[in-house]
Parts: C-alpha cells; sequence; structure tokens
C-alpha cells in the first residue's frame, strides 16, 4: 500500500517569520553537514507552538518554537520536549531524531530545537480513501494506535534516565490546581466561569495512583507519523511539549477527550481532530477495555479522568483564545476557541451531573 505524504506545508504564516539568515548560519556552524539554501515553509497543524521545516540539500529539518505573545508562565518549554524524545529513542524508538537545542534567545527571540522529518503520513480527521480500509483494516489501525501510548505507559522511565524528569506523587492535584488556576487567569468576557466544574474536580479527585508512567500529555492520531506502506505501523509520536510523569489514567483522560464518537452532542462532534468516529473505529468503553486488559489497571470508574480530560482540553483551547482575544495572535484558526471551550465545559456539566 502506498499513500503520498500528507504532513503539509505552507509558505510561512504572516507575523510568524523569523530571522531565516541568522538561524541558518547558527544551524550550519553547529550541524556541518548542512548544505546548500534551505526551502522554507511552516506546517499546517499544531495550534500551540511553532513547527517550520528547512529543506536543505543534505537534510530535511523541523524547527520547533514557543508562539509569539504572552505565554503562560510553564509552558512551551522546548528543552522539556527535546529531552523526553532524546531519552526516549533508545527504548521508545517511535520518536523523531533529535539534533540540537538552544536557549540562546538571540538567535530567533525563544529557545528553540532541531529533529529530523520523519518521512510518513499524517492524517486528521479522515482515513484516505485510498487505503481502502474495510472495517476489520480500521479496527486494526484503531488498535495499533492505542497500544502506541499503552507502550510508552509501560516503559521504565527509571531506567530510561527520565527519573528526576519530573514528580509523578501527587500528579493529579498538581494537575487539578493547576489547570483550574490557569483557566482562571485567561477568562474572556464570553465564556463561563464554570466554578462547580473546578470544584467537582477538587473535591473528586482519586486518591495517588500507585502506577507512574510516562505521560504524552497530547496523544492523538494526528500527532503520529504513519508509515506509507503500512499505516498500522506507527513510526514518530510528536508534540511532546506538555509530557510529565503521573498517573497513567490522566493520560488516558486526555487523549480520550479527543475521541469523538457519532453518538456524542453536536458540540463535541463539532471539534472533531481526527478519524475517531470512522466506521470500525473501537467506541471509548472498548479502548478502555483494551486498556485495563493489555496494562492490568482497572479503569472501571472512570468518571474523573473523562471530566479531568475534557476540561483540560478547555482550558488549553481558551488559552489560546485568551491570545486572540486580546490581539496577541492573528492566527484566525483561533476566532471560534471560546466557543468550543464553552462546549466543552457544558459537557463536563453534563457528566458530573449524570
Amino acid at each position: 500500500m502506498t499513500t503520498e505524504s500528507s504532513n503539509p506545508t505552507t509558505p510561512v504564516r504572516k507575523g510568524e517569520d523569523l530571522d531565516w539568515p541568522t538561524l541558518d548560519r547558527h544551524l550550519k556552524s553547529v550541524l556541518p553537514h548542512l548544505e546548500g539554501q534551505a526551502e522554507i515553509s511552516q506546517f499546517t497543524g499544531g495550534k500551540s507552538n511553532l513547527t517550520y521545516r528547512l529543506k536543505y540539500a543534505s537534510d530535511d529539518l523541523v524547527v520547533r518554537r514557543p508562539p509569539f505573545g504572552t505565554k503562560a508562565k510553564t509552558a512551551h518549554s522546548m528543552i522539556r520536549e527535546y529531552r523526553i524524545m532524546k531519552e526516549l529513542k533508545p527504548v521508545y524508538p517511535s520518536v523523531p531524531d533529535t539534533l540540537y537545542y538552544s536557549d540562546d534567545e538571540s538567535i530567533m527571540g525563544s529557545e528553540f530545537y532541531v529533529m529530523r522529518k520523519v518521512e510518513g503520513v499524517l492524517i486528521n480527521n479522515q482515513i484516505p480513501a485510498e487505503w481502502n480500509f474495510n472495517l476489520e483494516d480500521t479496527r486494526r489501525f484503531c488498535t495499533a494506535f492505542w497500544e502506541k501510548l499503552i507502550e510508552l505507559h509501560q516503559v521504565d522511565y527509571v531506567k530510561a534516565g527520565l527519573g528526576d524528569f519530573g514528580k509523578p506523587e501527587g500528579y493529579v492535584e498538581r494537575q487539578v490546581s493547576g489547570w483550574n488556576r490557569r483557566y482562571e487567569r485567561v477568562i474572556t468576557p464570553d465564556v463561563d466561569h464554570f466554578s462547580k466544574v473546578r470544584d467537582w474536580l477538587v473535591a473528586s479527585q482519586p486518591n495517588d495512583s500507585t502506577h507512574h508512567s510516562i505521560l504524552h500529555g497530547d496523544y492523538r492520531i494526528d500527532n503520529v507519523i504513519l508509515d506509507k506502506e503500512n499505516p498500522c505501523n506507527l513510526l514518530a509520536v510528536l508534540d511532546w511539549e506538555i509530557c510529565a510523569l503521573g498517573d497513567p489514567l490522566m493520560d488516558l483522560g486526555n487523549s480520550l477527550a479527543y475521541w469523538i464518537q457519532d453518538d456524542d452532542p453536536p458540540g463535541l462532534r463539532n471539534l472533531v481532530v481526527q478519524p475517531s468516529n470512522a466506521p470500525g473505529m473501537l467506541t471509548r468503553s472498548e479502548i478502555l477495555e483494551l486498556y485495563q486488559d493489555r496494562t492490568g489497571i482497572d479503569t472501571s470508574s472512570f468518571t474523573f479522568y473523562h471530566v479531568y480530560g475534557y476540561w483540560r482540553l478547555a482550558v488549553i483551547l481558551q488559552q489560546i483564545y485568551f491570545r486572540y482575544f486580546h490581539g496577541q495572535t492573528r492566527d484566525e484558526r483561533f476566532k471560534t476557541f471560546g466557543i468550543a471551550a464553552q462546549q466543552l465545559g457544558e459537557h463536563c456539566r453534563i457528566l458530573i451531573a449524570s
């Protein structure tokens, strides 16, 4: 099976250009194998960190930096993304090759890192027709996708050299209080305060888990590069910007917040970013069964994690919308993110009441 690469780039968006001559000189000084003039473009995916493609005659690079404008104090850490991929590569090969990191802000106004572009397929909200998938093929693809997250959760992070990457104890409490505080800082006049949702999360959080894992934080189909010859082979997991150590069910809840089904309310169906509702895909209930079967971790009481996942996503979208609302970014993709945050908050209310 073959298909064209679908990890598209476009000319760099207005207002997001970098000092390309300075960057080129610097990269050639630290990566001397680079030759020629780079073809520069910007990846269309992603709504947070900025990702550029620099295609040299001798290598195809991806450069990541934080967004322009005001940012949450602890968000958009490039060194965290860089380090997690560098340390994981020997034990979890499904990450890109990392080549260089710099915190010298004179180069482009921020810290940044460089990795090698992974050749493969990246899909968004539809399974490509040329795959000719039947229901069984789709189910096999879906299972492979979730097993890749399970594989990550089973990595021995201490042996991988990541024992000091974070403090897994108390992770749930820190996440709940942290996302609640972040929301308070980015409330705009056109969204609710959702005080009762925030209070419920504080009151309902489970005891500290005895299971601690590496958490990706943003695991979705559109964050995975697939083998062009065999889409069920996941080559690389991307976007490690909010990875951490902690309760793996929190990570599962994060991912299931993106997992839209046909029987979901319209407000959720409008947020689809991956083909989770394609015929043959596992339902959220089936995913929980698969996860429990593969890990032995009980997923029978999952309401807290569902609500947390949707609420965290609401806060992420509201953080981005806040920058748009206040003119800190001109990216029109973010214009409706306040509506999306409102819909997710309302869905949390429904889950809590059910």
